[in-house]
Order: C-alpha cells, then structure tokens, then sequence
C-alpha cells in the first residue's frame, strides 16, 4: 500500500473540546464559553502540523462511535489524507478549560476503550502493508493494550526499512527502545528514567543521549527542555536551539507540533541543525494559540528568523 511519504499513526485519539470559564468554585455551577471541537491525539496532531508546513502525510488512526463520527469530520475539514480504522468502542473525549480569572489552563484526559483482537490484528495488518519513508508512532495507548504494542509495530515497520519515529512515555517508550527506533522525542525527565537516574542536569544531557545512541536504542534522541528549547544529538552531531520567548497562551499539541516540524524537515532533507530549529519554532509558535489549534505557519517563518 504506497501511501505518502510520512505516515502517522493514532491509535489512542481523542475528540478535544476546549472552552473558557471565569471563577473555579467548588461545588457551584461554572458557566462555560461555547465549546470548540478539535481532532486530537498524537500523531494526528502531527499530521495537521505537516500540512500547515505545506506537508503532506498519511493519518491513519482509530475512530469509533458518534465521537469518532465528529473526529472524522473535523480531520475532513483539515484536508488531511487519512485511513480510517473502525473500532466498536467509542473514541474517547478530552476536556480542557481556561479560567479567565486565573489565567490558568486545566486539562482533563480520559483513557481510551479497550480495542478488540481482531481490531488490534487490523493495525498491524495495516502497518505490514505500509510503504512509505517515515513512520511517526505517537500518542498513548488504549486500556488494556500491553506495553509492548508499539514495539511490536516498530519490529514490523523496521523489516520494510522504515524510519520509525515514536513521541510516547513510560513504559511504551522503553519496549520500543529494545528494538531501536529512528528517532525519539524525551523530556529531560524522561531521559533521566530512561538510562535509570533520579535526575538530570543541562550539562548531562548530550552524554545521557549518546549514552541511548550507543546502546542502538535510537539514532536521534530529541530531548524536549520545555520553554528553554531542545537538544538533538546523533552519533556525531548535537544541536541545542534555544526557544524564543513568547507570550504563552496554551501548551496543548506543542509537542506535537515539535515533531511535525521536525519530520517535515527531514522528509525535506534538511540538515540536522534546520531540523531542531523548526521543530522548535513549530512547538514554541503552538505555545502563542488558545486550545488546541497547534500554530499559525507565519509564527513559525516569524520566529525561525528570530532564532
């Protein structure tokens, strides 16, 4: 199945409704703003990143019930190429609010349904079938999905010369690094647990990377520093780009948008300096939207000329 030359896969996605209140007071009703609807979930947030580049991909992900009725009509309205799974279960719902008086954000997620064996043999049916260049695994799993689901993925993809790029946590992440991946996304607290410390500083980071290069866990560890930008490093480069600073109004998709700048460049050939820099400038730019709309394209050109 040829399919565009990046992929991203969904296996957990969610129908993202945001709004605004003013006042959280315990046990009292709080009058919210009319809701906004967004697709979300990891990879097919990524996939709506690529295409605000200009990219194309290929979004395949779960949809099940009238929630996953509107996931698909909000990702049709992002033109975005997609394959559909069809699940029994329904697709899960996040929730996410912003106080006008505290200026503060909450974010409510909810597991997702358990998938069912045949639906889970479909996936990886899907994934035998794929051709394409990059593969971007992203995202949570569903309850009563083992950790080992997307290691199991990545083997497969791996066997069809696929660069397979993953942006999850826990233990999903630490299955997938038995096998080796292309490329993977940690926060520095994430990096800390991944090589068995409590904590690491700045300084100690490009050693903790190389230290998962040498061990063929990845080729490229991205390491996430939230507001203070990122760290690439291969084998034999590294990179530190630091995150301009901007009036942030929401954190949700950032990551996200991180690894959709970040796949774009490479899919452009673009050295691995460029790539940490628009993966940066997209994460920081989806800082400066409310919600869940990721970011504006002329942010990102706007800040890559600060940077």
């Amino acid at each position: 199945m040829k399919m565009k030359p990046i992929v991203t896969l969904t296996i957990n996605p969610s129908l993202d409704k945001s709004t605004h209140f003013t006042g959280l007071i315990a046990e009292q009703k709080i009058r919210c703003n009319k809701p906004r609807y967004d697709a979300g979930g990891g990879g097919i947030n990524v996939s709506k990143a690529i295409a605000k580049l200009g990219g194309t991909s290929t979004c395949i992900f779960t949809s099940g019930g009238s929630s996953g009725e509107m996931l698909e009509e909000l990702i049709a309205k992002e033109n975005l190429e997609s394959n559909v799974l069809r699940t029994k279960n329904w697709t899960r719902e996040n929730f996410i609010a912003f106080d006008n008086t505290s200026q503060s954000q909450y974010r409510f997620g909810f597991p997702g349904n358990e998938l069912l064996e045949d639906e889970k043999n479909t996936i990886l049916q899907k994934i035998k079938d794929l051709k394409t260049d990059f593969l971007v695994i992203s995202g949570s799993l569903n309850e009563g999905l083992p950790s080992s689901f997307y290691q199991e993925i990545a083997q497969i993809a791996k066997a069809s010369n696929i660069k397979v790029i993953v942006d999850t946590s826990g233990e999903p992440l630490k299955k997938v690094l038995e096998t080796g991946v292309y490329l993977i996304k940690p926060n520095i607290g994430e990096l800390a647990k991944l090589i068995g410390v409590d904590r690491l500083e700045l300084p100690e980071v490009e050693k903790a990377a190389k230290q998962l290069i040498e061990n063929k866990s990845a080729e490229i560890v991205v390491v996430s520093l939230g507001a203070d930008g990122a760290v690439l490093v291969t084998q034999d480069e590294t990179h530190f780009v630091q995150a301009p600073k901007v009036e942030k109004k929401s954190t949700v998709g950032a990551g996200d948008s991180m690894v959709g700048g970040m796949v774009w460049a490479l899919s452009q050939n673009k050295t691995f300096e460029e790539v940490i820099r628009w993966g940066v400038a997209c994460g920081t730019a989806a800082t400066m939207n409310e919600g869940t709309q990721l970011f504006k394209a002329e942010d990102v050109i706007q800040l890559l000329g600060e940077m």
